[in-house]
């Protein structure tokens, strides 16, 4: 099944995007490689497609995970969490219905 990850971010959290983003992309790759990640991506700060230094606000991923606790974990391991970027990680089961 699928999982969203509505991922918000602390306050002026560029500096720590910047610095744990290479092992957050990393993770995401593996998934993408194993043909599990529908979507993800960040939510700019302001309505620009880049922000610049506004930053960003948050981040939605979606991906099939076996259960809610495996999509659970994966969430709480993610380098963002580790580097305090997020302050609120909330994972959801997801229906894709469109397209």
């Amino acid at each position: 099944m699928y999982y969203a990850f509505i991922c918000e971010d602390v306050p002026d959290s560029l500096p720590l995007r910047q610095q744990a983003r290479p092992a957050h992309l990393a993770r995401l790759e593996e998934l993408h490689k194993a043909g599990r990640l529908l979507l993800a991506g960040p939510h700019p700060a302001i309505d620009a497609e880049n922000p610049g230094d506004a930053g960003f606000s948050g981040s939605l991923v979606v991906a099939r995970f076996d259960s809610l606790e495996e999509a659970q974990a994966w969430a709480d391991a993610d380098p963002y969490v580790a580097a305090g970027v997020y302050r609120q990680v909330t994972v959801k089961p997801f229906k894709l219905v469109l397209p």
